[in-house]
């Protein structure tokens, strides 16, 4: 059963939806709806939204925003966008971010029940159990693999400091069908952790070779074309990925280049742990110009992965959450704790000071703090044991409830006050919280 979140700043547009998909016959089990996308970021927040299906023009927060900050919370969230433009460049990026489908309105029915169809369908894969999964993975052996000279081609331009930008690295990149003009450049690596489970961790290493090789075809999935790059198996059962980007693509300012290799992060992790059973650490360097930084970005990410000495419990890291200014080169875990309280001390000093700030949102108490909005999630519900959303929530509710006991404040002077956009929002926000009404806790 899926949860359906339907998102338009025209009520009559939600409800016709929504009156669509509940006749479908379709696995659903719950469909909401919110007409701004302030308002449909708390349902991503609070519930377990599988499937967004949001309007692109929407004032204040527009779809392609809605999509970014919902998949910073929730990367594995599948969206269908609706707009009543048929733009090309609106459509490029809502797809680039990972929109399963781009619909031009008026909706025709058929064509969205369709596009729900599929996507519900492709989320309804589960993992086979190992044995099967093997099995498969036996049949299908013959499938292309990676050609042994570009992969040690892009290994050595990782690894090594000296003598490979000579005329017969470029002569050998050619022939092996190995374009790196970026010039913008990040990488990202998967450390395969098949001690994770049991089973895969006794398997034989032919049958282990296998299970990379999937890894590496679910790579190739989750980016698809979306992405220029390159993906390559490196050693120590780990799979290397770089992403390049030319001048045009990378002076696209409209979207955070961080916040989206994160999710790309998040993604990787949580289909290789879906499909394979298995977890993996995954390092994502920064983003620098020019070829010849491969090597200190392959430093980078394997640095990055360091952390996961002290975050056992999480497995996606990015190297510019860590100060390396200023904790040593292998930093004990005196200095990993240190820093980690000093992050979740000076963001809850800023959600103290902003909560009732209207579009509050999670990559804005991240930006402020300079660390991602992954990791400061993870940091937060490790030190504080509270959601960071969950806690703005206390903390506005707090709030509201002494409002409404202290003051004559309307409910829509209230809703003001604390941060939301609207009173019928906070209604039900407040609603969901105190199991009844502001004009009920009034009486």
């Amino acid at each position: 059963m899926y949860n359906i979140l339907i998102v338009d700043d025209e009520p009559l547009i939600c409800r016709g939806l929504a009156s669509l998909l509940e006749t479908s016959g379709l696995d659903i089990s719950n469909i909401y709806t919110a007409h701004n996308g302030y308002e449909a970021l708390d349902y991503v927040k609070m519930e377990n939204i599988d499937l967004l299906i949001t309007d692109i023009q929407m004032g204040a927060m527009s779809g392609i925003e809605l999509m970014q900050q919902a998949k910073i919370i929730k990367p594995w969230v599948q969206v269908i966008v609706v707009s009543a433009h048929e733009t090309f460049q609106y459509a490029q990026l809502a797809i680039r971010l990972g929109a399963k489908d781009y619909l031009i309105k008026p909706i025709n029915s058929e064509q969205l029940l369709n596009s729900v169809r599929h996507v519900l369908l492709h989320m309804d894969r589960s993992a086979l159990n190992q044995e099967d999964m093997i099995s498969d993975l036996r049949e299908h052996f013959r499938m292309d693999q990676p050609l042994p000279q570009r992969t040690e081609i892009l290994n050595r331009l990782l690894t090594e400091k000296d003598k490979i930008f000579t005329e017969q690295m470029y002569e050998l990149e050619e022939i092996n069908q190995v374009s790196l003009k970026g010039p913008y450049f990040t990488v990202i690596k998967i450390r395969l952790d098949f001690s994770s489970n049991s089973k895969a961790a006794t398997f034989a290493d032919k049958d282990r070779l296998l299970l990379q090789y999937a890894a590496l075809n679910i790579v190739n999935e989750v980016l698809d074309k979306k992405w220029d790059h390159h993906s390559f198996y490196s050693p120590h059962e780990e799979i290397s990925i770089i992403i390049q980007w030319d001048e045009t693509s990378y002076g696209d300012s409209s979207v955070d280049k961080i916040n989206q290799l994160e999710m790309i992060g998040r993604s990787l992790h949580f289909n290789i742990h879906k499909f394979l059973g298995f977890q993996s650490i995954v390092g994502i360097s920064q983003i620098l110009k020019g070829r010849e930084f491969l090597n200190e970005l392959n430093e980078q990410v394997n640095k990055a992965i360091v952390w996961n000495r002290e975050h056992k419990d999480h497995h996606v890291f990015y190297f510019g959450d860590f100060k390396w200014d200023i904790i040593c080169e292998d930093p004990t875990e005196e200095d990993l704790v240190a820093q980690s309280n000093m992050i979740v001390e000076r963001a809850n000093e800023y959600i103290h000071q902003n909560y009732t700030q209207k579009g509050l949102t999670l990559n804005e108490v991240a930006q402020k703090n300079h660390v991602s909005p992954n990791y400061l999630s993870y940091l937060f519900k490790k030190n504080t044991g509270s959601n960071l959303w969950e806690y703005v929530i206390k903390l506005r509710m707090d709030e509201s409830k002494r409002l409404i006991q202290n003051t004559d404040l309307r409910r829509y002077e209230i809703s003001e006050r604390v941060g939301y956009e609207s009173p019928e929002h906070f209604s039900k926000i407040f609603k969901k919280y105190f199991g009844i009404s502001p004009s009920e806790m009034k009486k």
